[in-house]
């Protein structure tokens, strides 16, 4: 039986593959230094950087860290405009977006409404009637309002 050789994708003359390749390297050398102006704490969350036209994209693994990260927008922006890398000049805004742990897709629902927790109709009853006796007719109308919702949605599950 003859072997057959399998010859390495790489070894290969292709462009696209290497403009890929190269793709991957800049991203991974922004990912670095991204992390290097940030504290170690935040770095530590911080995913994956893609510098796209003007705008500087962060992803981040929770949403807990995305609210932190931008508190760093400008030390973001300054850490770009020193950093060597040719995309890193052009960059003026910083968007962070957050990923999902298991796909790595960002984090929108997709059609799928999140669960909410719904308290029993004695909760609602007695919230009711407790909103009645708040003095603010400000408060007590928005109070009215929850409960109300909360009914309609107590009734639907």
């Amino acid at each position: 039986m003859a072997k057959t050789a399998f010859h390495i994708p790489l070894a290969y003359q292709n462009r696209m593959f290497g403009y890929y390749l190269g793709q991957i390297e800049q991203q991974r050398r922004l990912l670095q230094h991204v992390r290097q102006s940030l504290p170690e704490n935040l770095a530590k969350h911080v995913c994956h950087c893609l510098a796209s036209n003007n705008t500087l994209l962060v992803y981040t693994d929770s949403a807990i860290w995305a609210s932190q990260l931008r508190f760093y927008n400008q030390t973001l922006l300054a850490a770009m405009v020193s950093a060597a890398a040719p995309p890193s000049p052009a960059v003026q805004k910083v968007n962070i977006k957050v990923m999902t742990e298991t796909t790595g897709a960002t984090s929108q629902q997709g059609g799928k409404k999140p669960h909410v927790n719904i308290p029993s109709a004695d909760t609602i009853d007695l919230m009711q009637k407790q909103s009645a006796s708040i003095s603010d007719p400000t408060l007590q109308q928005a109070l009215q309002r929850l409960n109300a919702t909360l009914k309609k949605r107590a009734e639907r599950s």
